[in-house]
């Protein structure tokens, strides 16, 4: 049961720009599964499923791209989607677009960052714990400079 749902949630994320979890949930439900809004974000987060920018200009849930793609696509959220970013000792608090945190996290932890121990995504915060203070410098200057860059290519 639980991979053909997984194998329909790929397929609607193909055929439809879900938005949200409660979207999917929706559309599961009209398939016939009965499934709960737990279900559906275990799935998601299982699958590894990304927010990424739709064509519409909102951002919808994609399956995680491969190789270089799936960097640049992180690379696109993460800049796209990160407001702030400021640390104090071993912790980065990263302020994102209303309910991107999910997805920002999802992105952060896919690129596999040594020395940052572990994730927590709220609806638009996320803490990250890192090994070292200098972790938390370098991994605030690398998100600062993804954010500066999308500012700098609206300017005209």
């Amino acid at each position: 049961m639980k991979t053909r749902r997984q194998a329909r949630i790929l397929e609607l994320i193909k055929e439809h720009d879900i938005e949200t979890q409660s979207d999917l949930l929706e559309m599961l439900k009209k398939d016939g599964y009965h499934v709960t809004q737990a279900t559906v974000s275990r799935d998601i987060k299982e699958m590894r499923l990304i927010k990424i920018l739709g064509s519409s200009g909102s951002y919808k849930y994609a399956a995680e791209m491969i190789s270089n793609e799936e960097q640049q696509s992180h690379s696109y959220l993460l800049s796209t989607a990160v407001i702030s970013v400021e640390y104090s000792k071993n912790i980065v608090v990263i302020k994102t677009q209303t309910g991107m945190a999910g997805a920002v996290c999802a992105a952060l932890d896919a690129t596999d960052r040594a020395g940052v121990l572990g994730t927590i995504a709220g609806d638009d915060t996320i803490f990250v714990a890192t090994r070292t203070d200098s972790v938390s410098v370098s991994l605030t200057a690398d998100l600062k400079k993804l954010i500066s860059e999308k500012n700098n290519s609206f300017m005209p």
